[in-house]
């Protein structure tokens, strides 16, 4: 094993045999959530016909598999939805910049045109609307709500794919060579375990490309973000026209979710300083999470709205963008905040000075949590699912997931940063005891 590859010390997830759980259980889960959410199986607050849903998943999934397995339409539909907006991204002008240096000394370069990129996707669907001449009606959207099942397979079967790709391409050697001479490709360091599915699963390979084409960030920040604020809109148009209205709870969840969204997506170059980027490798867990996971699961309130009408006070609904604006305030003051002081724009604030000539900030945000900026995270999240009532706990779902996947992602920052700084963490420890929620957690 090279110097510029060790070999992974720690698996996470309890190594191949989590790997094989998590893969076969989280599509589940997906599945799940869609039959719990749809009108053929009678939603009904909290109670769900369990027999009906098992009937039905008997009757159409396993009798009727190759309509949602090996379903021609959604997979041409789905290839023309990835590539295109592929193509788009890697031929509508932006600003190129740089990412943080690697382990052989190099920097890679990523083309930055969210913004850019957004407004043709804007431009695209106002022409649609008015060339169709048919008012809030989109067949596009229709088609998108219509088959959300099968398209949701076909994205578990795309990343299936992609996965198994991205993998056997961490075994070819680079065309030309990399920073320190010699033709290999940077590994994840927590994906270079020797042992093909955990690697496989957690992925092998720290930046997969294809030319400039950059896998990981592509996936993460296009076609399963896009793809959920385009199945918000079209739980939108369903209740638009099953209503012949929109309700306040429906209009909140799309303006919320598609400002949070289109947020990411005008600011993606913070994705390059991001634990996705840096560390973590690309493999089915991140494949599944971006194209399947994140569009089928994080539009679950919209779709549940386009069943159940719900409507609003107007206090609820001022309260929730209210939660909604402080989550963001404190998500984005805090992410600013620290990037202006690795700037070095910042230097009056109180920081540690590590053994590895690095500072820990223990000042502002930093200085009342350690994630505080995970605290807004949390608070976006619940003034997404807030809108839906409380009829039903399914619908949130995602604060709680989205939880649990925080304070995961904490453990693991914890632990690599103990291992990192060592004494100066302790230190750290002392000053910033509080972990993602001030004075509580």
């Amino acid at each position: 094993m090279s110097d510029l590859n060790p070999k992974s010390k720690t698996l996470d997830f309890g190594g191949s045999v989590g790997a094989l759980i998590l893969t076969i259980f989280l599509p589940l889960v997906v599945l799940g959530l869609y039959l719990c959410s749809n009108q053929q199986y009678h939603l009904d607050g909290v109670n769900l016909d369990s027999e009906k849903i098992i009937e039905i998943v008997k009757s159409e999934l396993i009798d009727n598999w190759a309509n949602y397995f090996c379903n021609k339409t959604c997979w041409i539909a789905y290839l023309c939805w990835f590539f295109g907006l592929a193509i788009l991204d890697l031929i509508i002008p932006g600003t190129w910049k740089q990412g943080v240096e690697m382990r052989d000394g190099t920097k890679l370069w990523y083309l930055i045109n969210g913004k850019e990129l957004s407004l043709a996707l804007f431009a695209l669907l106002f022409s649609r609307t008015w060339f169709t001449g048919s008012g809030f009606t989109l067949p596009e959207l229709s088609f998108l709500y219509d088959n959300t099942l099968p398209l949701m397979i076909t994205t578990w079967e795309f990343s299936l794919c992609l996965a198994t790709l991205c993998y056997i391409l961490s075994f070819v050697p680079l065309f030309s060579p990399n920073g320190k001479g010699t033709r290999e490709r940077i590994l994840a360091l927590g994906g270079n375990s020797g042992q093909p599915l955990f690697d496989w699963f957690i992925g092998r390979e720290l930046n997969p490309r294809i030319g400039l084409w950059d896998i990981k960030l592509y996936c993460e920040l296009r076609p399963g973000m896009l793809l959920w604020f385009l199945l918000n809109l079209s739980c939108l148009q369903q209740q638009y026209q099953k209503l012949g209205y929109v309700t306040n709870s429906m209009f909140l969840t799309n303006f919320l979710q598609a400002f949070y969204i289109f947020d990411g997506v005008f600011n993606e170059e913070g994705c390059l300083t991001m634990m996705d980027t840096t560390t973590d490798g690309f493999g089915f867990m991140l494949a599944f999470g971006d194209l399947c996971w994140l569009p089928f699961s994080y539009s679950l309130q919209a779709r549940y709205l386009s069943l159940v009408e719900v409507n609003l006070p107007t206090w609820a609904a001022i309260g929730i963008v209210l939660i909604m604006l402080l989550g963001f305030w404190i998500f984005k003051s805090s992410n600013n905040q620290k990037s202006a002081f690795r700037q070095g724009k910042l230097p009056q604030m109180k920081f540690i000075q590590t053994d590895r000539s690095t500072k820990l900030l223990v000042d502002g945000w930093w200085g009342m949590a350690q994630h505080i900026n995970y605290f807004g995270d949390i608070l976006i999240a619940s003034s997404w699912c807030l809108p839906t009532g409380f009829n039903t706990p399914l619908t949130y779902f995602y604060v709680i997931y989205f939880t649990c996947l925080l304070l995961h992602r904490q453990k693991r920052d914890e632990e690599k940063c103990s291992d990192k700084y060592k004494k100066d963490w302790q230190q750290y420890k002392k000053q910033v005891p509080w972990k993602i929620v001030p004075y509580m957690y």
